[in-house]
């Protein structure tokens, strides 16, 4: 399978926020850990309250680590490293329900770029496109995606199997308007259509508030 790879770094959006430098990273040294994970799953056969309480508490974990608001950079690298595309976005997530009907709430923010047919400039006149994240919640984290934390290195991972989100963002913050909804368009790398194999990454800091995501992408198109 090929595989490339997408990064963001999100901050909180807070006034007089300091720019944040990304250090270019190495593909191929992002990788899991091989240590045991504590893994969020509703079982299907009836759990005791402890272990119903654990899945609960994780899931609660996950949304308060996740919800605010946040602006962020978005970077996409091909397989030796090289960057191909640096976008703005903006994350807001939220959440709703308690104890099992938790749920978190996200919409992503992709700065467009000037259209070509655009007669002003100003940066602040820059559009932003909105993506509604599926809800992550007890079903959905049994059913499509799988989530590992990783406490002590602060850190937790996601698989899932589409890579329709990253084909918005590089759609969205490369061609803006001016897509015209070509499967490959010029000058632009997109992850596969089919269904693909995305692990996703993150180190959180909670001393600083900051964290930094890896998308990689395993794409069968490739075979």
């Amino acid at each position: 399978m090929a595989s490339s790879i997408q990064c963001s770094v999100w901050v909180p959006s807070l006034p007089n926020t300091n720019t944040i430098r990304f250090l270019s990273v190495n593909p191929n040294s992002v990788t899991f850990s091989s240590s045991s994970l504590t893994r969020i799953r509703a079982s299907s056969s009836s759990p005791t309250v402890e272990e119903a309480a654990m899945n609960i508490d994780n899931l609660r974990r996950f949304i308060n680590l996740n919800s605010g608001k946040w602006n962020g950079s978005f970077y996409q690298f091909d397989s030796c490293g090289n960057m191909l595309q640096q976008l703005s976005t903006k994350l807001s997530a939220s959440s709703y329900g308690e104890d099992e009907l938790m749920s978190l709430i996200q919409t992503l923010y992709i700065k467009q770029p000037s259209s070509s047919t655009s007669i002003s400039g100003d940066d602040n006149d820059a559009e932003w496109a909105e993506y509604k994240i599926k809800e992550t919640n007890m079903f959905t984290v049994d059913k499509y995606q799988q989530i590992g934390f990783f406490p002590s290195e602060k850190a937790f991972a996601l698989r899932y199997q589409t890579a329709g989100m990253l084909e918005t963002v590089l759609r969205q913050g490369v061609l803006g308007e001016d897509d015209t909804g070509e499967e490959s368009p010029r000058n632009l790398k997109l992850p596969s259509r089919r269904p693909s194999v995305v692990c996703e990454n993150c180190l959180y800091s909670l001393e600083r508030d900051m964290r930094a995501r890896a998308f990689h992408i395993l794409e069968p198109k490739a075979l």
